[in-house]
């Protein structure tokens, strides 16, 4: 399930750091973090559901492993970008 163009552009004008920012960590955490709410949703009602499963738990695995980054590297950020997507660590 992909997002779209008009979705995706929202999420990249709020998480961005520059004008020309679409790839950053904090994007990227943020575009996951859609997709991951939206698959979540459809895993509600399509329990037996196992590729979507698989591609749900790969997303949460890339999320996890981009927060890392973000926290070894700027731990205020990190802190920042979790409060403003109402992630739960």
């Amino acid at each position: 399930m992909s997002l779209a163009t008009a979705s995706k552009q929202e999420v990249i004008q709020q998480f961005r750091q520059s004008e020309v920012d679409n790839g950053s960590p904090d994007v990227q955490i943020a575009m996951l973090t859609q997709r991951i709410n939206m698959l979540t949703g459809h895993m509600r009602g399509h329990t037996k559901d196992y590729s979507s499963r698989r591609g749900l738990l790969r997303m949460v695995s890339k999320r996890r492993s981009l927060l890392d980054y973000v926290r070894k590297h700027d731990p205020n950020k990190y802190l920042d970008l979790i409060s403003r997507l109402g992630i739960r660590k």
